[in-house]
């Protein structure tokens, strides 16, 4: 029998999620409820997944073997106060909220469940997320292996330490920001060489994308890999010496450093 699926809230990452589980073939239409606030956004995504949703949060707790918060951090607390009560002992709670620790959901539920922490990123939305995962004690191996299956449609997934969640969220929840302003800053140097812009997007992105791909795939350092492009003498190396001398390493590592102490504070 196939497990029932809760979404509280259907926007950017609750979509990706839905897309990816119904993808994946881990999960049909008629196996997921999901909430949306707004009348305009339930029909939206209910005529793009082909799901049921509803304006109330309480039907989709009650619905729900694995219920997915996939609702902005600061509307946490609010939604639980909504649906604690509709929560069996049995179900399985999936957050997707920075900062919010396992214990910190049995306080505000005001009761002992099974709480999975999930930290995503955006490239969910087009099936190449990367997600750390934690468990409370209550959750069984075959249960998390459950909710790992169904991540594994739209998500890469990598079992952590609860202490490291906050580093997640610095090295990628929040880090497609950082490649995203890279990318940008790349194409707007081609087209200032004349590139067209749209050509110009394509070429920096593709090779973010091809970067990437090697170092997951060959299992080299990144310095080596680095050192591969940079002939003596050449165009790279000279480029290379630029980033070093404004400050590139640096810069990514602050901004790191401070999105791990935000989300440390949360």
């Amino acid at each position: 029998m196939s497990k029932k699926l809760g979404f509280i809230g259907c926007g950017n990452m609750g979509k990706a999620m839905i897309h990816g589980v119904m993808a994946s073939g881990e999960a049909q239409a008629s196996d997921i409820l999901a909430s949306a606030k707004t009348e305009s956004s339930r029909e939206k995504n209910a005529a793009e997944l082909g799901i049921r949703l509803t304006a109330d949060n309480k039907s989709v707790a009650e619905f729900a073997d694995i219920l997915f918060l996939a609702v902005k951090p600061q509307y946490y607390e609010e939604v639980i106060a909504e649906i604690k009560d509709a929560v069996s002992d049995d179900e399985i709670i999936v957050s997707i909220a920075p900062g919010k620790s396992l214990s910190w959901f049995d306080e505000m539920f005001g009761k002992s469940l099974k709480v999975i922490r999930t930290m995503p990123n955006t490239p969910a939305m087009v099936g190449e997320g990367m997600m750390g995962v934690c468990a409370n004690e209550r959750v069984s191996q075959a249960e998390l292996d459950t909710v790992l299956d169904l991540c594994s449609g739209f998500s890469k997934a990598e079992m952590i330490d609860e202490k490291l969640m906050d580093v997640v969220t610095a090295v990628s929840g929040s880090s497609p920001a950082y490649v995203f302003m890279f990318i940008e800053a790349m194409a707007d140097a081609a087209v200032a060489g004349g590139m067209p812009r749209s050509q110009a997007y394509t070429f920096a992105a593709q090779a973010v994308l091809g970067s990437a791909k090697m170092v997951l795939e060959t299992g080299k350092h990144p310095g080596e890999l680095k050192d591969m492009v940079c002939s003596p003498a050449g165009t790279t190396i000279q480029a290379v010496r630029v980033l070093e001398e404004k400050g590139m390493r640096s810069s990514v590592f602050e901004a790191m450093m401070k999105c791990l102490d935000i989300s440390r504070k949360m």
